[in-house]
């Protein structure tokens, strides 16, 4: 199975469910021994409640990432208003989800069929956001971001999301899996390489929670509880990644 196998997989899936939420897809394979997996056991990246590759498959030999762009459509109309999400991306987000959430389970389904054990994370019953004592929320025990980063598919922006050769507006998914695939290398070395540092996410944020020094995840979180209180049960916000520069692809220097 190749790349292009996987692509053409995820890309006739999305057609048959006749959801104009994605385009088509770009993946990254990776290692399942990257170091980069034991420093997100640190506290300062993610924490010692991730789990690495092996700890959630221990045979994996591939680590499976991919990104799921959202369409102009969605991406126009996020746009717009600074203050509250259109509905077209609370739609990409909820209804989004659930289509990336049968995606994984098809691409697992059929990469199992062929005989290799595969298994996704996020779709398994030890996901988790959070650690046991509860001293950290923000995290989730398998970040699809860091993962992304891990796989070659990107670097981060101030907003804390991933820049890909796609941009950052659109949805992360990935798969471990027994398959030995030939891994993609990293093209660069450093974490906010595709960034400008240009701010203008800051502006884009209704939560105030991007500076230039980071994000604020509590400020995030707040204020997309106050999005799931109004539109219910939609959430979401995304205008830190439309109508900024890396919103469809890696912005110039």
């Amino acid at each position: 199975m190749t790349k292009d196998g996987i692509n053409t997989l995820a890309r006739g899936f999305i057609n048959e469910s006749g959801l104009d939420i994605y385009e088509t897809p770009i993946f990254a394979f990776g290692a399942v021994d990257d170091d980069l997996y034991n420093n997100y056991k640190s506290v300062d990246v993610i924490g010692s409640h991730f789990m690495s590759p092996t700890e959630w498959l221990p045979d994996a030999k591939t680590v499976i990432s991919f990104f799921l762009p959202y369409t102009d459509r969605i991406k126009t109309a996020n746009a717009v208003d600074n203050k509250w999400p259109a509905d077209e991306w609370l739609y990409g987000r909820y209804e989004g989800q659930q289509l990336l959430k049968s995606l994984l389970e098809h691409l697992e389904k059929v990469i199992s069929d062929a005989g290799f054990k595969s298994l996704a994370p996020s779709n398994d019953p030890r996901f988790k956001t959070g650690n046991a004592d509860g001293s950290i929320k923000n995290t989730c025990n398998w970040s699809e971001r860091h993962v992304a980063y891990a796989c070659g598919l990107g670097t981060f922006g101030l907003s804390k999301g991933i820049i890909t050769k796609k941009g950052m507006a659109g949805r992360f998914g990935s798969i471990l899996t027994e398959l030995d695939l030939p891994k993609d290398i990293r093209e660069y070395s450093n974490i906010y390489e595709y960034c400008t540092m240009c701010g203008l996410c800051i502006n884009r944020c209704p939560a105030n929670a991007i500076s230039q020094v980071g994000k604020e995840s509590a400020l995030c979180a707040d204020f997309l509880n106050e999005v799931w209180e109004k539109h219910n049960p939609r959430y979401g916000c995304g205008k830190c990644q439309t109508a900024v520069p890396c919103e469809s692809e890696i912005p110039m220097k």
